[in-house]
Parts: structure tokens; C-alpha cells; sequence
């Protein structure tokens, strides 16, 4: 179906639409786990975004490089900021209870309200790896990405040498529909990616 075709909106679309307009996109909401709250990321954050961002472990299988310096990682942060404005990302930091420190993101992208899809993405800081923090900010912002903002489909992309981040999304109900060859190149290596889509049927037979 090309771009640009009329269609009548069915009740589920009209769910949607109302989120979309009345969703305020000023504040991005805070979700709180029992560990972790998932903020909004700002300029205070930025010694810790750098030193997440900056791990070449980390950014090992991200289709962009590691940030060089913390003014890289404040125009991100200023760039992240403007992305919710516009309404083509919401990015939470993930952050821990405890201290309010930042160890992580997770990212909601390319909202499409009317087809009710969304893109996902994260990063977890190398000290924080193992200890099930992004199982936890995953089943949250899944839970709000169906529930609240009424999405049907999150779809997601991963390095197949990425194992940890399969199995993570496997678990979660995630279906590997396809595999891209030569889909990134990134500091001169081409990667491949898997590609993965979530249904909430899916969703509702594991959360």
C-alpha cells in the first residue's frame, strides 16, 4: 500500500490518535520498577552517559561508534531531548533507585501511531551487565508501549554475535522474523542484524 492512502480509521486507530495528541510531549513520563527508574535524561547525566557511551564493550554491536568526548555525549543528550519534542523518540535513562544514578537506556523510535509500530533499542553500562537489570526495563517499557501508547507490533534489530541481547529479547516473547545481511557498517566493519518483531498476542502469552 503506497504512502499517502486513505483509510478509515478503525477503533483501534482512533485509540492511537488519541494518544498521539493528547500525549504530553513536553515531559516524558517516569516508569518506576523495584529496582530502577526509567527518567528522562538531562544535562546533569552527563558524566555518566559519557562513560556508558564511551565503553567500547558496550557499543561493540550499536550501528554507531563509541562517543569520543563528553561534549559528543551532551550534543546527544541534546539531540535526545529535541527527538521526544518532535515525536520521533522516547528515551529513558535508566536509572537506579537507590542513588538516582544513570547505568543504562532504552529507546522507543520511529513511532508510527497510525500502523501502531514502534522500534526498540538499549544499552546497559559494562558494570551493570548480568545482574538482570535490562530484563526488568524491558518488561516495563513493553508493558507501557502496549498498554498505555496502545502499540500492536515493536519490532527490533541485534548483531547475531550478540547473544546476550538474543537471548534477552527471545525470552521476552520476541519472534526473529528475518535476517539482514550487511544492514550497518560501523568504524569500517559491515554487521549483520537479525530482525525481530513483537506482537501483543506475544506479549500477553509471556508478560
Amino acid at each position: 500500500m503506497e504512502n499517502g492512502s486513505f483509510l478509515p480509521l478503525l477503533p483501534s486507530d482512533v485509540g492511537s490518535a488519541t494518544i498521539l495528541h493528547t500525549m504530553d510531549w513536553t515531559n516524558l513520563p517516569t516508569i518506576s520498577t523495584s529496582r530502577l527508574s526509567l527518567r528522562q535524561i538531562t544535562a546533569q547525566d552527563v558524566d555518566d552517559f559519557y562513560e556508558i557511551y564511551s565503553n567500547p564493550e558496550v557499543m561493540r554491536y550499536w550501528s554507531t561508534p563509541p562517543l569520543p568526548d563528553k561534549q559528543a555525549a551532551s550534543k546527544l543528550i541534546d539531540e535526545i531531548q529535541d527527538g521526544f519534542r518532535r515525536r520521533q523518540m522516547l528515551k529513558w535513562g535508566i536509572a537506579l533507585r537507590a542513588d538516582d544514578s544513570l547505568i543504562g537506556s532504552v529507546t522507543l523510535f520511529h513511532p508510527d501511531f497510525t500502523h501502531r509500530r514502534v522500534e526498540l533499542g538499549y544499552a546497559l553500562g559494562r558494570a551493570h551487565w548480568r545482574q538482570g537489570y535490562m530484563g526488568e526495563t524491558l518488561r516495563a517499557v513493553l508493558g507501557y508501549a502496549f498498554d498505555t501508547l496502545n502499540f500492536h507490533r515493536i519490532e527490533a534489530d541485534v548483531d547475531p554475535r550478540n547473544g546476550a541481547s538474543v537471548r534477552t529479547l527471545e525470552r521476552l516473547g520476541f519472534k526473529r522474523e528475518g535476517y539482514l545481511r550487511e544492514r550497518w557498517q560501523v568504524n569500517g566493519e559491515i554487521q549483520d542484524a537479525f530482525f525481530y518483531g513483537l506482537l501483543r498476542p506475544d506479549w500477553d502469552a509471556v508478560k
